[in-house]
Order: structure tokens, then C-alpha cells, then sequence
């Protein structure tokens, strides 16, 4: 029980000092994994082999190989191409721009980290708003929102689905045919949405609608024909995505060859290469992994499991609905990535008990994903996005993300809960 305690305060007291930026997430989280593993020596419930142990590198691994292939192909200026040629589309048109732009930080999302995406495409939507004169803030916010969004839909989209696939043995095309549909029918709801609540924004008139056509796509792709051959080797990957079970590979495997292809085809600056992989995020799953390792080990898990299981009414599809509904509430208040490293094992221990678990994969993904669209501190694409923000004449406050962000989150959910509940016996195998 003792153990149990100190473990849970060292790993609360962890997360207090990440998202309440007194310190370095990387440094916090760092920190609380040597705490943990070094009170689970003296108190002798954790060791040096059990921290290894629990650190996923399937998850690691597919996370290292994604980011080398977006640390090669964002140099090449493609990202900023899609940007200013949805720009071109738009003519101009307000609510067109919001939707193109959307569309296309969404679908980049199903493919990317949603955070990588945002920090490439908010300061090209910055500049077109700036060249039309109207306000960035409601092109920005909704970019945030549909990224978190879209990043559902595919296992490699956001960092709690590589989690879950991980953990449960999900496969890409599970979330294909279980995520996507529900992700296209909730991001429809999610733009009519914003439309609605942008309205007086959308329908002010820009300065100079025809300067947007000035804006040259070629200028921004700096390097087409690295961009290709990044290309090809990230349209191979997915395609291989769809055949690891029939291959018998993992998808960690299949990322890392694909970023080693890659390196070894352009040969370039590897240094610089280096520089732009994202090592803190790397660093802070690492460091998850130990802390809720210490957690499993201290019992802590096992005591919320066997409290679920006590409960003996208790109903599989409320169970479901429930955890989506407190994994989006906490993941508004708390980055997601930690929510699901810690839920995973609770999941896991159902389990083991002989309960079907395979709904709560799907409700813990559903719930992490659209949770963040809550506040501005709910994931780490909305800190992004409010931080570049303030180089505009119109920052975006906690104040207005509540009031714009928030609705987009619980009508999500709604949709989510609803779609969720109908196909809830597919969601059983």
C-alpha cells in the first residue's frame, strides 16, 4: 500500500511539473523516471531490468522512423507548397480558405505528427491572412482542431494510437475500417461547426482578395526532386503499412527501413538531419514508459483494475462509454500521451480477467484524440499554434479557445459517443 502511494505521488508530482511548465518537460519527466526507479530499488518493488523492460520500442521505433522522414522531406518546402497552392483555390474567399486549408493540415495529419504539421503550416496561413488582411486566429484555431482530429483516423497519425496499436496488436487497416469512417463523419460535424461559430470572422471581406494569386506554389518548393524521391519512399511505407500482418512485420520495422532507405538514397546533411528529429518527445515517452512501469509494479494498476472488477453490474458498453468520456476529460486538462501510457495497462489487466477489451481500445483512442481539442493546453499542436500566434495583431487567449475550442470538443464527442454506440458490436471483434 505504502509503495503503491509514493509511486502515484511520483508520478502526479511529475506531471504537475510538465503541464505546469515549472519545469522542462523533457528535464520533469526525466526526472520522475530516475525518482521511480531509484524509490523502487530501496523499496525494492521496481529494478533496473523492470524500467528497461517497460519501455515500448515498437512504439519508440515508429515514432524515430516517421520523424527522419518528415526531418527530410520538410527542407524540401512541400508542406509550404500544399499551403500556398490551397491558398490559390481559394480565390480569396474566406470560408474557402478555412476549409481548404483544414482539409489539407487534416490529411497531412492521417500521415504525420499532428504537431509537426501545425508548426509547418500555421506560418504560411499567417502570411496568406496577413497578404488578404483578415484575422489568422480562426484559421489557426481550426487547424489545431482538425489535426487532433484527423490524426484518429490512422494508426501513425497521433502518438496515442501508436500507443494503443502497440499495446493491443491493432494493425493500420484495423483503424482503417474502425477510426476512419467515424473520423470523417466527426470532422464534417467539427467544420460545420466552426463555420458556425466563425461566422463573423468568415464573412468579413479581405483588402485585397486578388493578391493571393500572386503567391507563386514553385517559389515555396525549393527542392522538387528530393521531395519526389521522399515521396515515393513515404507512399511505399504506407502501402506496407497495409500489409504488416500479411507480411509478418511490425510497424516500427517498416518505419525505421523506409527513414534508413531514405538516408541512404539522398545522402544528406545527416547532421542537420539530426537536428530537426524531435529527441525531447522521444526522450519524454521514454520516460512515461518508466514511470508507469514503477506504477504497474507498485500495484497501483492492479488496485484501479480490481476496483473496476468490483463493480459486479457493471455493463461493457457504459464501461466503454464511460472511459471515452474521462479519457477526454483529462486529456483537456492533460497532455493525451500520458493519459493513454497510463490507461493502457488498466485496459490490459480487464484482460486478463476475461473481459473483451477490444471496445476500449477504440473508446481510450476516440477519447485521447478529441479530449485535446478542449482546451489550449490539451495537446501540444494547440500550445504550437497559440505560441505562433502571438506574432499576429490578434493573439489567441485561453479565453477564446474555451469558447471556440470546447463546443468543438463536446459536439465531437457527442457524435462520437452516438457513432460508437450504434457500431458498438463491430466494435467487439
Amino acid at each position: 500500500m505504502l509503495t503503491g502511494i509514493i509511486a502515484f505521488i511520483i508520478f502526479a508530482g511529475t506531471l504537475y511539473l510538465v503541464f505546469s511548465e515549472k519545469l522542462n518537460r523533457t528535464i520533469a519527466s526525466v526526472a520522475g523516471a530516475v525518482a521511480m526507479v531509484a524509490v523502487g530499488m530501496i523499496l525494492g518493488f521496481y529494478t533496473e531490468e523492470q524500467a528497461v523492460a517497460a519501455v515500448d520500442v515498437e512504439t519508440i521505433g515508429l515514432l524515430m522512423g516517421m520523424m527522419v522522414l518528415v526531418a527530410l522531406l520538410e527542407p524540401t518546402g512541400f508542406f509550404q507548397y500544399l499551403a500556398v497552392q490551397a491558398a490559390r483555390f481559394s480565390k480569396g474567399k474566406p470560408l474557402r480558405l478555412l476549409i481548404l486549408l483544414g482539409s489539407v493540415t487534416t490529411i497531412l495529419s492521417m500521415f504525420l505528427d499532428n504537431v509537426t504539421t501545425v508548426i509547418l503550416i500555421a506560418p504560411v496561413t499567417i502570411l496568406i491572412c496577413e497578404i488578404l488582411g483578415i484575422n489568422p486566429g480562426p484559421f489557426l484555431i481550426s487547424e489545431a482542431l482538425l489535426s487532433n482530429t484527423g490524426g484518429i483516423a490512422t494508426l501513425i497519425g497521433d502518438p496515442p494510437n501508436v500507443l494503443i496499436a502497440s499495446a493491443s496488436g491493432l494493425v493500420f487497416n484495423d483503424f482503417l475500417t474502425h477510426s476512419l469512417p467515424v473520423v470523417l463523419v466527426v470532422w464534417f460535424a467539427a467544420l460545420f461547426l466552426l463555420r458556425y461559430l466563425f461566422r463573423h470572422e468568415l464573412a468579413e471581406t479581405p483588402s485585397d482578395p486578388d493578391a493571393i494569386q500572386s503567391l507563386n506554389p514553385a517559389e515555396a518548393l525549393e527542392d522538387w526532386k528530393t521531395a519526389r524521391k521522399i515521396l515515393m519512399v513515404l507512399g511505399a511505407t504506407i502501402l506496407l503499412f497495409f500489409w504488416e500482418k500479411l507480411l509478418g512485420i511490425s510497424p516500427a520495422f517498416i518505419a525505421l527501413s523506409a527513414a534508413t532507405v531514405t538516408l541512404v538514397w539522398i545522402r544528406p546533411d545527416i547532421r542537420k538531419t539530426l537536428e530537426r528529429i524531435e529527441w525531447s518527445v522521444l526522450v519524454f515517452f521514454t520516460a512515461l514508459f518508466v514511470m508507469v512501469g514503477g506504477l504497474e509494479a507498485a500495484g497501483v494498476l492492479h488496485a484501479i483494475t480490481s476496483s473496476i472488477l468490483s463493480i459486479s453490474d457493471i455493463n461493457p458498453l457504459g464501461l466503454a462509454v464511460g472511459l471515452l468520456w474521462l479519457v477526454a476529460a483529462l486529456s483537456a486538462v492533460v497532455d493525451n500521451v500520458p493519459i493513454t501510457i497510463a490507461f493502457i495497462p488498466i485496459i490490459q489487466g480487464l484482460g486478463t480477467s476475461g473481459m473483451n477489451i477490444a471496445p476500449l481500445w477504440w473508446a481510450l483512442a476516440f477519447g485521447a484524440g478529441l479530449g485535446g481539442n478542449g482546451t489550449i493546453i490539451g495537446s501540444t499542436a494547440n500550445i504550437v499554434i497559440a505560441s505562433l500566434s502571438e506574432r499576429t495583431r490578434s493573439p489567441i487567449t485561453p479565453a477564446l479557445w474555451n469558447k471556440r475550442g470546447l463546443p468543438v470538443m463536446l459536439a465531437t464527442l457527442i457524435v462520437t459517443t452516438i457513432l460508437f454506440i450504434i457500431a458498438y458490436p463491430f466494435y467487439q471483434r
